[in-house]
């Protein structure tokens, strides 16, 4: 099985490149932002990617996305520091396979990895837990909401100015200065500074 290991953090692939090699007849591929990615992907034609959300050039979100509209029936699996609901709710609903967090047991990665490898689905215990009682709400908010949305109201909880957001995107200050401008409109602010608020409440928590 070909996995492609994307995160921005080489220590970070370098632990899940141990872990993985646990495993039988594994091999691994890594890219360390989402073009690099997606170029990969398309060269390689991996069974199976592990994603981080966090990636610079094309957010994990979006970079989902991507490789499903590359091909419908790409294996993925999102490793993230993120350990809210909202996320895993928001990564299966865009087409992700599986959702483990990085402050999981290693066998819940090994165990998704598994899996999804076969077919299935698998979601984090303590996250499919809260998933399935309800503390992730439909009405949330943040469903009105892009992916690239979500990951410029998470920079700014982060207290990334406009510019290093638009630096980390790759795209012009002028983009997310409009972007932000939308997602005000969406959720009935008037200033950055309560999309900082809100970012806070819903996704620093």
């Amino acid at each position: 099985m070909k996995i492609l290991l994307v995160d921005d953090h080489a220590i970070v692939r370098e632990g899940v490149r141990r872990l993985l090699a646990t495993m039988p007849d594994v091999t691994v591929e890594e890219a360390d932002d989402g073009l690099k990615a997606l170029a990969k992907f398309k060269s390689e034609r991996p069974d199976l990617c592990l994603v981080d959300l966090n990636l610079s050039g094309i957010a994990g979100l979006e970079l989902i996305r991507r490789l499903l509209a590359e091909d419908k029936s790409a294996k993925i699996i999102v490793f993230s520091m993120h350990a809210e609901p909202i996320y895993a709710a928001r990564a299966l609903r865009l087409g992700a396979r599986g959702y483990v967090s990085k402050s999981a047991a290693s066998d819940e990665l090994t165990t998704a990895i598994e899996k999804v490898a076969k077919g299935g689905r698998y979601v984090e215990r303590e996250l499919a837990s809260e998933l399935a009682v309800g503390q992730y709400s439909g009405d949330d908010p943040l469903n009105i909401l892009t992916a690239r949305e979500i990951d410029i109201l998470r920079l700014l909880g982060d207290g990334k100015s406009l510019t290093e957001i638009a630096n980390a995107m790759g795209v012009s200050y002028k983009t997310i200065a409009n972007s932000c401008s939308l997602i005000k409109g969406k959720l009935g602010l008037e200033r950055t500074a309560d999309l900082i608020r809100i970012s806070l409440q819903l996704l620093h928590k």
